[in-house]
């Protein structure tokens, strides 16, 4: 099967940028916990109805965006989407390393709260500065 694909792949005939660079939006949301189940239902329920946009936003370049989705990924935004410290971590090494014209002073404080020793260790620091340099070069085509 191997042989098969790098047979393809060197043929033209399969491209692996025809394959999808981001996982869809709906991978994050944890459908394990009913929003009414959420400390705070509504909260949880606006970021579901929101998520795929915001999502979509983040990983085209938008700020605000990012900031959200980097949020969620860290604290799981009431129950709405999979928490993922080590992905909330990667993202705010994006939004640092892209300095965005409206870059505010908390995002900083941001990175060293959710890329700090509370949030991960060691190994998931590095995961995610090897995963953020991935999610730069995607976001800057």
């Amino acid at each position: 099967m191997g042989l098969l694909s790098a047979i393809l792949f060197a043929c033209g005939c399969v491209s692996l940028v025809d394959g999808p660079l981001w996982p869809p939006a709906t991978t994050y949301v944890d459908t394990t916990v009913q929003c009414s189940a959420s400390s705070d239902p509504a909260r949880c329920q606006h970021t579901r109805d929101t998520w795929k946009a915001e999502y979509e936003e983040a990983i085209a370049g938008g700020y605000r965006a990012q900031k959200h989705v980097a949020l969620c990924m860290s604290t799981g935004c009431d129950s709405a989407i999979q928490a993922d410290k080590m992905l909330g971590c990667a993202w705010r090494m994006v939004i640092a390393d892209t300095r965005h014209a409206g870059a505010e002073n908390s995002d900083a404080t941001n990175l060293n709260r959710f890329c700090g020793a509370d949030y991960l260790d060691q190994n998931g620091k590095l995961a995610a500065a090897s995963q953020a340099k991935a999610m730069a070069r995607l976001i800057g085509k």
